[in-house]
């Protein structure tokens, strides 16, 4: 059953999903709130939000730009918000650059947003106690997380690692609570994000060849999410779910 009463149903449920104005976050939002889900949505893009606000379904949602990095901005926001029942975190960006030209610059700022925004908000969740019991957490790593090597990707690969890692200790440390903590490793999917990179259709094409399965769309991601905020997924904690549409069986 995937109605409303069913297992999979997300009905009662408040949820926070970051990064929320785009691809994988907007997908994530849309297709939880058509199982019951009351949503908590942020992303730095306020007319980029207010766009998905208006893709979901039902009421009660509520939307806030903001942006990870500001402690502050983040700090006053989780004080003001309702406790939850499950949280999201899709947020990131990806900086693309060969090991030896690596800058300290370029590592701080794709552990900023990918890495530290993260392990303090989770930080500030718990300590306000904003979390409820038998919640669900719910990270958005990557295959990169130390599944597949990809030239020039040794940054992003090591922030979505710390992720993974930090993630299953937190699983440990809030198994007393019952509150079940997962990571997703997605591989490649079409977002607007893919548009942007500097690679021509035709190596893209060839590329999406190596996938028995092809590229996969932010609903595939969406998808696992809904598993794992539901009571489904009761009994799975610390885990990592590999969505790579067959691309490490060979």
């Amino acid at each position: 059953m995937i109605g409303e009463n069913g297992p999979f149903s997300l009905s009662g449920k408040r949820i926070l999903i970051t990064g929320a104005s785009s691809g994988i976050g907007r997908s994530c939002a849309i297709e939880c709130s058509k199982l019951g889900a009351a949503l908590i949505i942020t992303g730095r893009n306020s007319e980029r939000l207010e766009e998905t606000m208006a893709m979901l379904s039902g009421d009660g949602h509520l939307f806030k730009a903001l942006d990870l990095n500001d402690g502050d901005a983040v700090s006053g926001f989780i004080g003001n918000i309702s406790n939850l029942d499950g949280v999201v975190y899709c947020a990131g960006i990806q900086k693309t650059c060969p090991s030896k030209l690596i800058q300290r610059a370029d590592i701080e700022e794709v552990f900023e947003t990918n890495f530290f925004s993260i392990a303090n908000m989770n930080s500030l969740l718990l300590k306000k106690k904003k979390i409820n019991k038998g919640s669900s957490v719910v990270f958005i790593s990557s295959t990169a997380a130390g599944i597949v090597a990809e030239s020039g990707n040794a940054i992003y690969s090591a922030s979505k690692g710390a992720i993974t890692s930090f993630a299953k200790v937190l699983a440990l440390e809030l198994s007393n609570q019952k509150i079940r903590v997962n990571c997703i490793l997605p591989a490649m999917i079409k977002t607007p994000l893919l548009e942007t990179i500097s690679v021509d259709k035709e190596q893209l094409a060839l590329d999406e060849k190596r996938y028995p399965f092809g590229y996969g769309s932010p609903e595939d991601v969406a998808y696992a999410v809904i598993y794992l905020l539901s009571d489904a997924a009761k009994w799975v904690t610390g885990t990592n779910l590999l969505l790579d549409g067959g691309l490490t069986l060979r």
